[in-house]
């Protein structure tokens, strides 16, 4: 359906890199007029020039910060009707070892940031009676993994608020949805495969196949397909989905 997003503003949060640029790109190429939000200016900057897409800076955490960049967005772009929650941190740490700060850390990016950018928007969706945000969770927030409880209680504590959301606006023409990805092809699951090897001595690929096992397909996701489920919700014709966690996880989750 070339053009579905015709006449939408979205803005996408952790949109320099991985799921929330592969996101951005199949939004901007239904015709959405796109704003890529995130912390860092040079990511933001190539990925928006690269795309033709606006950018704004801020820390999710912050919420000064989230307040101007979404009224500088739409004074750009135009009232905010799509918002896609993507920014997130994952890091690994024993619970035993977890000291308060890391603790806050975790839920500050992956829960706190996801309240505050969703009421940068809330009102002017209600106003123009119609809206789609769609939290990118993950299979951490259906389930429980060893190692990244911190994590794992944001993902979930994400949900909660998603269907909570989508109750409280069913009837003023706002959807709210999750998506569940498992491990996917980014710099984070990256990230995650050096540690490993630096903590165990296992090389790369042993270390990919023990993340990649909790896969029934065997195999990372791909952001694109992440990309293409938030395409899904974002249209018109998907306004009776609300209030789910959709997995992209290979058959994980069922």
């Amino acid at each position: 359906m070339p053009g579905s997003l015709e006449g939408q503003h979205a803005v996408v949060t952790g949109g320099g890199s991985g799921i929330g640029a592969a996101i951005a790109a199949v939004l901007q190429q239904q015709g959405a007029r796109v704003t890529l939000l995130g912390r860092g200016e040079q990511r933001l900057a190539a990925t928006a020039n690269e795309l033709e897409a606006q950018y704004a800076v801020a820390d999710v955490t912050v919420s000064t910060e989230v307040q101007q960049a979404f009224k500088s967005a739409a004074e750009r772009q135009g009232p905010v009707s799509i918002l896609v929650n993507n920014a997130g941190a994952a890091e690994a740490r024993p619970f035993h070892k977890m000291d308060e700060d890391f603790w806050q850390f975790m839920l500050n990016v992956n829960l706190n940031g996801v309240y505050l950018c969703t009421r940068a928007v809330i009102e002017p969706m209600l106003t123009a009676r119609y809206g789609r945000i769609i939290n990118i969770a993950s299979t951490a927030a259906q389930h429980g993994y060893a190692y990244v409880s911190a994590y794992s209680a944001a993902k979930h504590g994400v949900i909660g608020l998603t269907r909570s959301l989508a109750l409280e606006y069913a009837r003023k023409g706002i959807t709210v949805n999750a998506v569940c990805p498992g491990y996917t092809d980014t710099d984070i699951v990256a990230n995650s495969v050096e540690n490993i090897v630096k903590a165990t001595g296992r090389s790369a690929e042993e270390a990919l196949a023990d993340l990649v096992k909790s896969n029934p397909q065997g195999r990372l996701i791909d952001p694109a397909e992440v990309a293409d489920t938030v395409l899904w919700l974002c249209r018109k014709e998907s306004s009776s989905i609300t209030g789910q966690s959709i997995s992209i996880a290979g058959g994980e989750v069922m």
